[in-house]
């Protein structure tokens, strides 16, 4: 072999890497569509199912009118979650890129430029009010336009304010579970409102102990507040937020509420019992430190699924007066 076959071969070696490392841009331009989709965390859906909340526990749910405006109401809502994850993983991108399970994210991995996400983010923070404005009544269209607002504020600053950050993502749980009984004309419980509200506080509580529990002694925590809270704090908030929920419901279950006793058993009041189950169950993940993501526990763990579906049989039964 000759000195010039030589030196071919070895500039051949040296740009086969090279040209290994080039982006193939239609598996690029294929990567973009589903880092948005990804970046808009349809895990987190399941969240926005709050939206039949008050109807169901008010028997309004199953009426083809009822289902069609709740659909609508559950798009546009997701809609503008997904405006919030794009907003929020565009400006988190770099501190991200040092957490070791968010680096992974679409935005902070690159597979989604950081403009485009705050493009999308705007597109779909526009138009979901607008819609819900021109095809909902007036107070959902506030509603949601409201907590558009309080979710970019808390993007922007107020995730930064020790006790503000746990209330705003509070917030955002029982606006959920309001905006179906505005797009029906519900009138809300109060009891169902604590309910819900110290419900939520109860797994946010959890989520950001978890998380501390977990990243305590570690590089890379992208939530600076949780190197300010303790888990002291943070788990006396989830234990006074459970007993507050458990105290809510039991009052609003055992509420007579001057509805006729027809049914075969108190499914009313029956349903306390797999309720506090629920509680209880998950408060072992909360203590563990493993509740840092809510709906991983919800969907994952049979036992607590198999005492969701108990309480939803009884509540469904007590709704129906069976």
């Amino acid at each position: 072999m000759t000195d010039t076959a030589v030196t071919d071969t070895a500039v051949l070696r040296q740009r086969a890497p090279e040209q290994q490392r080039e982006p193939d841009p239609p598996r690029r331009a294929r990567r973009v569509p589903a880092g948005l989709l990804r970046t808009a965390r349809p895990r987190q859906w399941v969240k926005n199912v709050l939206v039949v909340a008050a109807p169901a526990a008010a028997g309004e749910l199953f009426s083809a009118p009822a289902l069609g405006r709740l659909a609508l109401v559950f798009v546009l809502f997701t809609a503008c979650a997904a405006a919030v994850y794009l907003v929020n993983d565009a400006r988190d991108a770099e501190a991200d890129r040092a957490h070791p399970v968010k680096r992974h994210r679409p935005v902070a991995a690159g597979d989604v430029p950081v403009p485009l996400a705050y493009a999308v983010g705007g597109v779909l923070g526009v138009l979901a009010p607008a819609l819900a404005a021109w095809l909902c009544p007036g107070p959902v269209a506030a509603l949601l336009t409201a907590y558009l607002a309080m979710q970019l504020a808390y993007c922007v600053s107020l995730k930064h304010v020790l006790v503000v950050d746990l209330a705003v993502v509070t917030t955002g749980f029982l606006m959920r579970a309001m905006i179906g009984g505005l797009a029906l004309g519900i009138p809300l419980s109060r009891w169902f409102l604590i309910t819900t509200g110290f419900g939520a506080l109860f797994m946010v509580a959890a989520k950001r102990y978890s998380e501390a529990v977990q990243m305590a002694g570690k590089d890379g925590a992208t939530r600076a507040l949780l190197t300010e809270y303790t888990t002291g704090y943070l788990r006396f908030v989830w234990q006074l937020a459970a007993g507050v929920a458990v105290l809510g419901y039991c009052l609003w279950a055992m509420e007579e509420g001057g509805v006729p006793h027809t049914s075969v058993l108190p499914w009313r009041q029956l349903s306390v019992i797999p309720f506090v189950l629920a509680v209880l169950r998950y408060a072992v993940f909360a203590d563990r430190g493993t509740a840092g993501e809510p709906e991983d526990v919800v969907l994952r763990d049979r036992a607590l699924a198999l005492i969701g579906v108990v309480w939803l049989a009884m509540y469904g039964l007590a709704v129906a007066n069976w």
